[in-house]
C-alpha cells in the first residue's frame, strides 16, 4: 500500500477508515449506505478501487472506479480550469504634479492601451521636497488622467495621498 496523504490525493481502498459509506458503483448507480468492508469486497470482485470522492459528506461518498483514471481526469479538469483563467497585471504610469498637457496625453494613451489589453493601471505622482505643499495639483492631474481614459476604464481606488506619493488604480471596464 502506497501512502498518498496529499491534499490533492483521494483516499482509496484500505485507507478509508469510516464504518459506513454512501456507495456509487462504476456505472453511476447509487447503492445507498453500506458498510465499508462490503464496499471493498465489491470493488475487489470487479478488480477496481474504492475511492472516497466526497470526504466531507456524512456519510462520506465513495465510488467504485479505476483510481488512476480518476486522478487523470481530475488533473485534466484542473489543467482546463487553469487554462481558462486570465491573469490581470498591474501597469504603472508615473505622472508629476506639474505635468504638461502633451505629456499627460502621451501617458493617457499608454494607459488606454494597457486597459484595452485587460490590465489594471496604477497612476502615481511622487512629490519631492517643497512640492508636498501642492497636493491639490496632484489630485487635479489624476482627475484629468482618469477623465482621459474613462471610455475603457473605471476608477477602482480613488486618488489617495500616502506619505510623499499619491496614487489611484484604474481597472478595465466590465463588459
Amino acid at each position: 500500500m502506497d501512502i498518498r496523504n496529499n491534499k490533492n490525493e483521494l483516499q482509496i481502498n484500505t485507507e478509508i477508515k469510516d464504518k459506513e459509506i454512501r456507495l456509487i458503483d462504476e456505472t453511476g448507480t447509487m447503492h445507498g449506505i453500506v458498510p465499508t468492508s462490503e464496499a471493498l469486497e465489491l470493488a475487489y470482485q470487479k478488480e477496481l478501487d474504492l475511492v472516497k470522492i466526497s470526504p466531507n459528506a456524512v456519510p462520506p461518498v465513495c465510488k467504485i472506479t479505476d483510481y488512476n483514471k480518476t486522478m487523470y481526469e481530475k488533473a485534466k479538469k484542473e489543467k482546463e480550469a487553469k487554462k481558462s483563467q486570465k491573469m490581470v497585471t498591474l501597469k504603472e504610469v508615473r505622472l508629476s504634479a506639474k505635468i504638461e498637457e502633451h505629456d499627460l496625453q502621451v501617458k493617457s494613451k499608454n494607459a488606454y492601451k494597457f486597459l484595452l489589453e485587460g490590465n489594471k493601471v496604477k497612476a502615481s505622482i511622487r512629490f519631492k521636497g517643497r512640492q508636498q505643499k501642492y497636493t491639490a495639483d496632484g489630485f487635479e492631474v489624476l482627475a484629468r488622467f482618469a477623465d482621459s481614459v474613462k471610455e475603457v476604464g473605471d476608477i477602482e481606488k480613488a486618488p489617495s495621498l500616502e506619505g510623499r506619493s499619491m496614487m489611484m488604480i484604474i481597472g478595465p471596464k466590465k463588459s
